[in-house]
């Protein structure tokens, strides 16, 4: 799986095992760090200081802000309907469909195993709980979960650990 000559890497860039990821046609901001077995497709877009968590998967029309984290497995989806083959049986190509995109706001985390549908966006400072499946907008500082999403709070009103009092 190789990293190709036309990623274009911000300074900074921490790709701890380059020979474990599929890069290809991307941009990866200054001080990202990208782990083990992740592929990013052409045209696709990594902010800066961002943490994109092993295994996942960020497919061509997806962009994402600063400062964001991408946890284990997340899934993003560019196709709301992907076929094989077009009416006459012949494989699809490129030319045979349109990729939706998806925006991702500044320093919104999205949890493991989560999947993205596309023609999104996911809210600057939001969190999008673990395996939850996104296919709606995600509101500035909302928190997600379930299958599929559903907004369940906003960041801003977190309980204290210590002592229960809103933050």
């Amino acid at each position: 799986m190789p990293i190709a000559e036309n990623v274009r890497l911000g300074a900074d860039v921490r790709i701890p095992q380059p020979a474990l990821v599929n890069l290809y046609g991307c941009s990866i901001g200054d001080g990202t760090m990208v782990g083990s077995f992740v592929e990013i497709q052409k045209n696709a877009s990594i902010g800066s200081r961002c943490k994109i968590s092993s295994h996942s998967f960020i497919c061509e029309g997806v962009t994402i802000a600063d400062e964001v984290f991408v946890g284990h497995g997340v899934m993003f989806i560019n196709d709301r309907y992907p076929q094989a083959v077009n009416e006459d049986g012949s494989l699809q190509t490129e030319a045979d469909w349109q990729v939706i995109t998806t925006k991702v706001g500044e320093r919104a985390s999205i949890g493991s195993n989560a999947s993205i549908m596309c023609g999104i966006t996911i809210g600057k400072n939001s969190i999008v709980g673990a395996g939850t499946f996104v296919n709606s907008d995600v509101p500035d500082f909302a928190v997600v979960v379930g299958v599929p999403s559903r907004n369940i709070g906003d960041v801003r009103q977190r309980q204290s650990i210590n002592n229960g009092e809103k933050s």
